[in-house]
């Protein structure tokens, strides 16, 4: 278990971090992009070698923190002037024995990017205050973590305390941009999801079953002068029982586990429920902790069993909430579970060809098969609690392929949201009333055959957001392309409708229901 962290020693450390130049471009430099990715695949002997016999701060900091690789008590002390080996060592951080570190956990620079919310939002709260960083804009972030696979030279431990992976860096991304008073983390780990929150919120509520994840929670808090983190032990919503938020977020442990006593049951991705009890749980609960107007996002495995597509089970969830609640969720991914199996048999450090890899691939196989699941679907849920109690917005879709990535899908959310509640207030009349402009991000492909004068496919297709990809028929690109924050596009569709020798109200009925779509996925805005 980690001590109490001292805020004193993680200032000092913070600064010596910072003089020594540790950054995460710093550190990929130090090593080239190929070493640096090699890490992620659990290769540590080529960053090692790119470092070569260099003895300077950055260095050192990079073996010792970043790989895990004992070093010299004498050129930590030089790396760190005013930490020094003792002082990482009174921080639980590593082990100081004659005259060498040892690694206890990594510390590893993280950038990150705060989105600007968008211009409706500016206002609406206070703001957050205290210690925060950036409002919006770029950063830096230190994340002590335990040791990986490759430092271990081995399985990871159950109670392994993950660093900043590929799902906790989506899910800080989809987070909404705008202004927040009180901010639930669920399943805090190492606290990512609640720094990112505190940029955005005036308090954060951090809670996991592990209390190791949250001493790793409250000293990564200190490491970066993050104020505002409160932490809390327990199970999903145990811990603040009776209390609601304006934000829910969560990466909670949804991984999908045999529940077999020589299964390993790694605290950070089980959460010790059949199948996809956990996130069933989630979505059936979190209702009665959002307020008015509260959003709750968060990652998840779902199950198609027995036939029943996986999405429409999420959307039984949805409907067993004793709180009414918008939803909308994407499923991203699919895997049969075989594939599924495997993956996170290997993410446990079993490697394929090692004697145990086959036999938990059957345990896992054999789970599966008991519940009559042929297939496991991930993606992202968003969850508002309506302010009329009146739930307008159920949206279930697949999409695969590319998004906007980083920190700008969270603000596509947010617009998508506001999109959807300004058109719930407008008939079609009023639509047809309104001045709209095409996103500044949306291109439009036209195929011919060759030969031909007209095309035969039209396609529109966004740069941000999720990258979506439509086929439209001449009239509404027509109408698309004419949207350029001038006239109303009623009034367009009519001149339209004159061009294609259409009637005018046929063309309407048929359009604004589109241009609703279009609004609401980005492709058009409000002027």
């Amino acid at each position: 278990m980690l001590p109490e962290p001292d805020p004193a020693l993680c200032r000092a450390l913070a600064a010596d971090l910072r003089d020594a130049g540790f950054s995460a471009e710093a550190v990929r430099a130090a090593w080239g992009d190929a070493a640096d990715d090699a890490i992620a695949r659990g290769l540590r002997s080529p960053a090692d070698r790119a470092l070569g016999s260099r003895d300077d701060p950055l260095a050192v900091l990079c073996r010792l923190l970043v790989l895990g690789m004992p070093q010299a008590e004498s050129s930590a002390d030089r790396a760190l002037t005013r930490t020094r080996a003792a002082g990482l060592a009174g921080l639980g951080l590593v082990d100081v024995a004659g005259g060498i570190v040892r690694p206890l956990t990594v510390v590893r620079p993280q950038s990150f990017t705060v989105p600007t919310p968008p211009p409706d939002a500016a206002g609406a709260s206070s703001g957050a205050s205290g210690r925060v960083g950036p409002t919006h804009g770029s950063g830096q972030w230190w994340i002590a973590s335990d040791l990986d696979e490759a430092a271990l030279g081995g399985p990871l431990t159950e109670d392994h305390v993950l660093g900043v992976g590929g799902a906790s860096l989506t899910l800080a991304g989809l987070h909404l941009p705008t202004p927040a008073t009180r901010v639930l983390d669920v399943g805090a780990g190492c606290g990512i999801q609640a720094l990112r929150a505190r940029a955005y919120a005036d308090h954060v509520i951090a809670t996991d079953i592990s209390a190791r994840a949250l001493a790793f929670t409250r000293l990564n808090a200190l490491l970066n002068d993050v104020d505002g983190i409160d932490v809390r032990l327990g199970s999903l919503f145990e811990p603040v029982a009776g209390e609601q938020f304006d934000r829910i977020v969560s990466n909670p442990p949804f991984v999908i586990t045999p529940r077999v006593a020589d299964v390993p049951a790694y605290e950070y991705r089980d959460g010790g429920m059949v199948g996809d009890g956990v996130v069933a749980a989630f979505v059936t609960e979190v209702g009665a902790h959002l307020a008015p107007g509260g959003v709750a996002q968060l990652l998840g495995n779902w199950e198609t069993r027995d036939g029943v597509a996986g999405l429409d089970r999420v959307r039984e969830w949805v409907a067993a909430s004793p709180v009414p609640l918008d939803a909308w969720v994407v499923e991203r991914e699919s895997l049969d579970p075989l594939s599924y199996a495997e993956l996170w048999v290997r993410d446990g450090g079993t490697q394929a060809g090692t004697p145990g890899f086959a036999r938990l691939v059957d345990v896992w196989l054999d789970d599966f098969g008991s519940r009559g699941v042929t297939e496991v679907g991930f993606g992202y849920v968003l969850l508002r609690r309506p302010v009329s109690r009146v739930p307008t917005l159920a949206r279930y879709e697949r999409l695969s392929g590319s998004t906007s990535g980083g920190d700008g899908l969270g603000a596509h959310l947010a617009d998508a949201l506001a999109a959807h509640d300004r058109l719930g207030a407008l008939d079609d009349d009023r639509v047809a009333a309104s001045v709209l402009v095409v996103a500044p991000d949306v291109t439009e492909n036209r195929h011919h055959l060759p030969g031909a004068e007209d095309p035969t496919v039209i396609e529109l297709r966004q740069g941000g957001g999720f990258g979506r990809a439509l086929a439209v028929d001449p009239g509404l690109a027509a109408l698309v392309g004419a949207c350029d924050g001038d006239l109303p596009a009623g009034a367009l569709i009519d001149a339209i409708a004159q061009l294609l020798e259409v009637d005018a109200a046929a063309l309407r009925a048929d359009l604004i229901p589109r241009v609703r779509e279009l609004l609401f996925t980005g492709f058009l805005r409000f002027a």
